[in-house]
């Protein structure tokens, strides 16, 4: 366990190798047992690469509660992990809000990543697939009580948004100008992706400045992109990117 500033306590699993090592962030309300974590962590393994998976704080193993989460606390708990577990040049594999998370660490330490792999990534998507989604109902409620209760696609769970998540988000949101992000990107979406649409990957290749970007469009292809299809070709690209790396 990493302990925070805050006293939080950070839940992680590392796998020793040889570098450039491979960070997964998970999505929105994920957490580090997922299909795809472990999928690359297996790659990993198989190549002898240092690994990390971890939970955000309010997911999975980690303290705290989901609901006082915000996208900015999440950066930071994904920093500290880059910063205090990992050494050297990283590549970061992002699931959807993960890809966000990945995009914002590469802009506070380029020196520090090597490449990002994005499935279905997520930038902004509490301001253009949340907030701006909402009836005129929901943002009173929202603005009113300070959180509204949504039902999940994944989850039996309904899910809490809090005002504070989609006000802090406006802080972080990335595709209303350039990203200033140099390192290559490989990015996986689904073309039946109902959560996140895939023209979002168009979006982040037209505002990078990394001049090494490529997007794969997975026809039939939904949001978490984890059957074992999508698994065997999220590893082809993680394991390309690698080798292209050194």
């Amino acid at each position: 366990m990493l302990v925070a500033p805050d006293g939080a306590t950070i839940a992680y699993r590392p796998t020793p190798g040889k570098g450039p090592g491979v960070m997964f962030l998970t999505g929105f309300r994920s957490d580090m047992t997922g299909g795809k974590a472990l999928a690359v962590e297996a790659l990993c393994r198989a190549q002898n690469r240092a690994f990390v998976r971890f939970d955000y704080t309010g997911h999975g193993e980690s303290s705290g509660a989901f609901a006082d989460g915000t996208i900015g606390r999440w950066t930071e708990d994904a920093l500290l992990v880059l910063d205090r577990v990992t050494n050297g040049p990283q590549v970061l594999v992002g699931s959807s809000m993960g890809g966000w998370i990945a995009l914002l660490l590469a802009r506070a330490r380029p020196e520090r990543v090597a490449g990002i792999v994005g499935i279905a990534a997520a930038p902004d998507f509490t301001e253009d697939l949340v907030h701006d989604v909402l009836d005129a109902d929901a943002k009173d409620r929202l603005a009113r009580d300070g959180q509204i209760v949504v039902p999940s696609a994944y989850d039996p769970e309904p899910c809490v948004i809090t005002r504070r998540l989609i006000e802090e988000g406006r802080d972080h949101l990335l595709l209303r100008g350039p990203i200033p992000v140099a390192a290559p990107v490989r990015l996986i979406h689904g073309m039946e992706d109902h959560d996140v649409p895939w023209q979002t990957a168009l979006r982040i290749a037209e505002r990078i400045a990394s001049t090494d970007v490529e997007i794969t469009l997975v026809k039939g292809g939904r949001h978490r992109l984890s059957d074992p299809p999508d698994l065997e070709r999220l590893v082809a690209v993680v394991a390309a990117l690698l080798k292209k790396i050194g």
